[in-house]
């Protein structure tokens, strides 16, 4: 956690300044903050405490805390809010998307993964873009139709998820897909799973429809 907080020093450039006390070494400290548990972080703005975490957090959770202790301090009178900075490959990614090249926008998002495998914004980007490049051109109604008239075409139904996502029918696009789970086995059914797990990414987690999907989707594998 240390490591964590260190590092965050350095990035935001000295915003805010780290200070670490052993509290085996000086127990009347662990006794004034109240201290139950270590790790344990407090912030101290204008000489008040702000209670943080009393447990270890992933760098990207710690660092969305010290974002709002930030622009806390400088609701207060200190310091400056911290200012959203976008990677290069996002903003290549972006103006490429702007200009319609779905091609160049993957290669960006991709180069931003192989320097971040764990960047979910990197992660999201692509499959958003990957999606629209399947999906450029095709008319939802005619591959709906064409999906209705050859059921056992696996291309068709992942097609036709495809365009009922992009056009907002999230249930349906699900419904379908773990339907062809069901009627699937092997290399097919792997490859149905495979895309129905990429049109999972791109739904809010918390969302009641993705929440039900991933139980339906369960059922019909298991």
């Amino acid at each position: 956690m240390i490591k964590v907080l260190g590092k965050l020093e350095v990035d935001y450039k000295g915003a805010f300044a780290l200070a670490r006390v052993d509290i085996e070494a000086h127990p009347q400290v662990a006794q004034a903050f109240q201290t139950k548990a270590v790790p344990y972080a407090v912030a101290i703005i204008a000489e008040q405490m702000v209670p943080l975490f009393e447990q270890s957090y992933p760098e990207a959770q710690v660092r969305m805390v010290m974002d709002k202790v930030l622009t806390l301090a400088s609701e207060q009178g200190i310091g400056q809010a911290p200012v959203e900075q976008m990677e290069a490959e996002e903003i290549e990614a972006m103006d490429a998307l702007e200009a319609g090249n779905y091609v160049a926008a993957e290669a960006a998002y991709k180069k931003w993964l192989s320097r971040k495998p764990s960047e979910n914004l990197a992660k999201l980007g692509l499959a958003q873009t990957q999606l629209l490049m399947r999906t450029e051109g095709l008319e939802l109604s005619e591959v709906i139709d064409q999906s209705a008239l050859n059921p056992s075409d696996i291309a068709l139904q992942l097609k036709a998820a495809d365009v009922e996502i992009v056009n907002g029918g999230v249930e349906a696009a699900f419904a379908r897909l773990i339907h062809a789970v069901r009627a699937t086995s092997g290399d097919e059914r792997t490859k149905v799973k495979d895309h129905l797990l990429n049109l999972f990414a791109l739904v809010d987690q918390s969302d009641p429809r993705l929440v039900a999907a991933r139980k339906e989707l369960a059922s019909a594998l298991f």
